[in-house]
């Protein structure tokens, strides 16, 4: 795996890379790797003739009060992990190399940035698709890999490409849980043990959305009420939204007759998690 700290030389080993092969594929992550993203890198590799991931914990989609000097950072265990996955490119630069001193340019996808965990954390998503858009100029990917539990992000995403016209292909891959059913995060680790159990509390309220759903509800009003009942009895977990929403648009839905998103967001402790699933009549 050739590790690269500078835009040059991930330059350069990705140009190598679409020479000799005739597809490539990105994988963009904040390190801390759990079994989610190698699922992504795994559906990556299947897709594509050469791989490569980013690790580089983003300053600009963190808020002021957010927990940008506290996130897990493991690089020399993330780097034995995609060693053994296969990965043939590893991008990992420093801040600097990535947001040159006085650089005040950003990409902002209007209309959608502000709308779910947009509108809870303002400026995220500017930060999100200008990381991502750096990214795809200097990896130059046929294919990138995102997680489905990102919901949002994927939305967002998916209309800077369009909008850009990006000539890359996004591709979503499933939600990667625990046994016990809790979405994989690298946030995940903040949790203590009392945390980690009433953190459940997110899944439980979507399948009881889920539930209702399959039992021939079809008010997304009454859904939400539904599970907004099974967070309240987990008092320790603060809700922050529970929607059910357009996947593309984002936008609220009173009636499911179509694809639809059902998205939650709640603080456990002080740790926000984010979790969600998709209904189709």
């Amino acid at each position: 795996m050739k590790v690269c700290a500078t835009i040059p030389e991930a330059r350069a080993a990705c140009c190598d890379a679409r020479t000799s092969r005739k597809r490539l594929g990105l994988v963009p992550t904040m390190g801390a790797l759990h079994e989610g993203h190698l699922s992504l890198v795994r559906a990556a590799k299947v897709q594509c003739d050469a791989v490569a991931v980013s690790i580089f914990v983003n300053p600009t989609q963190f808020g002021p009060a957010e927990d940008l000097s506290k996130y897990p950072r493991q690089f020399d265990r993330d780097c034995r992990l995609l060693e053994k996955e296969g990965v043939e490119i590893l991008f990992a630069p420093a801040v600097e190399e990535i947001y040159p001193g006085g650089a005040v340019t950003w990409v902002v996808v209007e209309g959608l940035s502000e709308k779910l965990d947009g509108r809870s954390r303002p400026g995220h998503f500017r930060g999100v698709t200008t990381i991502v858009s750096k990214l795809f100029h200097i990896i130059e990917p046929d294919d990138a890999f995102f997680g489905q539990k990102d919901a949002a992000q994927l939305a967002v995403i998916r209309r800077m490409v369009r909008d850009l016209n990006f000539p890359v292909e996004i591709v979503a891959c499933p939600i990667v849980r625990e046994p016990d059913g809790l979405a994989m995060s690298s946030r995940n680790a903040y949790l203590n043990r009392e945390e980690r159990s009433r953190a459940l509390v997110l899944q439980r309220a979507l399948q009881k959305a889920r539930q209702q759903f399959d039992a021939g509800e079809r008010i997304a009003a009454k859904l939400i009420s539904a599970a907004k009942e099974v967070i309240a009895g987990e008092p320790q977990v603060a809700l922050d939204y529970f929607e059910i929403v357009d996947p593309d648009m984002l936008d609220p839905v009173e009636r499911i007759s179509q694809k639809t998103l059902v998205g939650v967001a709640a603080y456990v402790g002080t740790t926000r998690l984010i979790d969600n699933l998709v209904l189709e009549p």
